[in-house]
């Protein structure tokens, strides 16, 4: 018989967006013993000192303040170690974790389903990941980055706000009453270009309904991973290669795949000019300027970025190398002789393009060198 029985709910969304006021309403709400998980990337906790001032239910609330980090990465062993310490307590009822405004909730909940995993007698379960979104500040800023012409500063803004949205299964929509119906249905209409399935509630100055978070089916990590446009495109397109993939609400998707590396030069040239019909681009390339290193691609509308992260397995020094092979052998499974583990995977997700001409650009970007 399972112990697990105590439920853990995730509320991720950018700065501003509204999850302390959320909190705020849930303790007002909340008649059980809880654990208040609250992360903050400054040195001074804001939002915990906001939900110290809730009023009488916080001597019901073990608070658990998460400071000069974000859970997702730099705070996330700690993170776990909590959520374990909150586990052996058998007064604690629920747990409510407020992340960062910056915060990935997928590798929030990758770790904490790690934990989960590993720790078979542990009380508690992810019940759901929440991302409450402001509905203003998508409509103003976020809508408009999807269809304007012009670069703005805050692309990688945008790229995190996205991966909010894609991966959850409940959306709260917040600040309803700054727009207009069919400014709200604008909004509705581009949130379910990226996200399909998760229950979108609307509401205004946070105020939901406790049981809205829940009262709903356990956390599926698989199945919002799924659901979410850039993994249906690489499930659904993988092996797709004379058409793109359409889904039922129009979006078009398609995922190239090519070892030989980008010219930098080209690459970013293309990015100067890139197709406005594509919505969403994520993926992994490299340049044949850095045989080292491993690139992120992003883009949101006509905000792209690229981040250089790990190194590919293939650059490691020879005796590093022997051992991860020796020890993982299927590593070798897709090697290329001379590129190695190196590769571009990119899911591109658009409305009213043409493949091959975007796959076209894109083989005028690839280094020529055979």
């Amino acid at each position: 018989m399972s112990t697990r029985e105590v439920p853990v709910v995730i509320i991720t969304g950018y700065l501003g967006s509204g999850k302390t006021t959320l909190m705020q309403n849930i303790l007002q709400q909340e008649q059980r013993i809880i654990a208040l998980i609250v992360n903050d990337m400054g040195s001074v906790n804001i939002d915990a000192s906001l939900l110290n001032k809730t009023g009488n239910k916080v001597c019901q609330v073990e608070m658990v303040q998460m400071q000069n980090g974000c859970i997702c990465c730099t705070l996330r062993d700690e993170f776990m170690e909590e959520i374990e310490r909150l586990s052996e307590d058998p007064s604690i009822e629920a747990v409510f974790v407020e992340a960062s405004g910056i915060s990935e909730p997928s590798s929030i909940a990758g770790a904490f389903l790690n934990y989960e995993e590993m720790t078979e007698d542990t009380r508690v379960y992810l019940k759901s990941v929440v991302s409450v979104v402001d509905v203003d500040r998508i409509y103003r800023e976020f809508l408009h980055s999807l269809t304007s012409d012009e670069e703005t500063e805050d692309g990688d803004v945008i790229n995190l706000i996205m991966d909010q949205i894609e991966f959850c299964n409940l959306l709260i929509l917040n600040k309803t009453d700054l727009l207009n119906e069919e400014q709200l249905q604008e909004v509705r209409e581009g949130l379910r270009e990226l996200q399909q399935e998760a229950e979108m509630v609307e509401c205004v100055k946070g105020k939901v309904d406790l049981d809205v978070l829940l009262d709903r089916e356990d956390f599926d990590f698989d199945e919002v991973e799924a659901y979410s446009a850039l993994q249906r495109a690489l499930n659904q397109c993988e092996h797709e290669d004379e058409k793109a993939c359409v889904d039922e609400y129009g979006i078009s998707s398609f995922v190239f795949e090519e070892k030989r590396p980008f010219r930098r030069e080209a690459f970013q040239k293309f990015l100067e000019d890139y197709p406005d019909v594509l919505i969403r681009t994520k993926g992994y390339i490299w340049f044949s300027d850095d045989w080292d290193h491993v690139q992120l691609f992003e883009q949101a509308g006509r905000n792209a970025s690229i981040t250089e992260l790990s190194e590919w397995v293939s650059a490691w020094p020879k005796e590093e190398l022997d051992k991860v092979v020796r020890d993982f052998p299927d590593i070798k499974d897709d090697w290329d002789v001379t590129y190695g583990d190196r590769c571009n995977q990119v899911v591109f997700i658009g409305k009213g393009y043409e493949k091959s001409e975007i796959v076209k650009l894109l083989y005028d970007c690839l280094d020529r060198a055979e």
